[in-house]
């Protein structure tokens, strides 16, 4: 009867791994598209993954922590006159948003303001530390930092949690606006 229930428990556990392995989603090929509010890897090529307290001390460390969320912009067709205001955005506290960089394909301009913005937060030094999120389960942060690490940077950090993690640790937000 031992023997029978230490086998059971043996089949289970390697069914369970191997269901986990199964369910693992692995890093594409290149950049991903929609949906992007998905499950994302646990891995990114090249760049530290991070949790809450990671992103905390690499900002604490002196990266550069950058929301990637797209703006909502205002809907087109809306009669002349109508007020609109864009909804609020809450990031972590010091970080610049560049919005609408993660997609997987930019326009020339996104593209080249992109790379500015990165030779701009990092003061031209490829090994600066640079920490990209989002929101949890969100592509567009893996996108952009895979991104970075593409353009040479060295010391890219990918919170893959990033505003939903930051917040359910207790952590603040603050409002943000988008970095010109």
């Amino acid at each position: 009867m031992i023997r029978r229930a230490a086998a059971l428990a043996c089949l289970l556990a390697g069914l369970g791994a191997a269901a986990a392995a199964e369910s693992a989603v692995p890093e594409p090929q290149g950049y991903r598209g929609e949906p992007y509010r998905a499950r994302v890897p646990d891995t990114l090529a090249g760049a530290t993954v991070l949790d809450a307290a990671g992103t905390a001390d690499w900002q604490a460390q002196g990266a550069v922590l950058i929301d990637v969320l797209p703006a909502t912009r205002r809907p087109a067709g809306l009669p002349e006159g109508t007020l609109w205001r864009a909804p609020r955005h809450d990031t972590l506290p010091g970080a610049i948003w560049l919005a609408d960089t993660g997609y997987d394909r930019l326009a020339p301009e996104v593209e080249r303001g992109f790379v500015a913005a990165l030779e701009r937060l990092s003061h031209g030094d490829r090994g600066a530390a640079l920490v990209f999120f989002c929101k949890a389960d969100c592509w567009m942060s893996w996108n952009a930092a895979r991104r970075a690490v593409a353009l040479g940077y060295g010391r890219v950090g990918w919170f893959p949690g990033g505003t939903d993690a930051w917040a359910a640790e207790g952590r603040a937000l603050v409002p943000a606006v988008p970095a010109d």
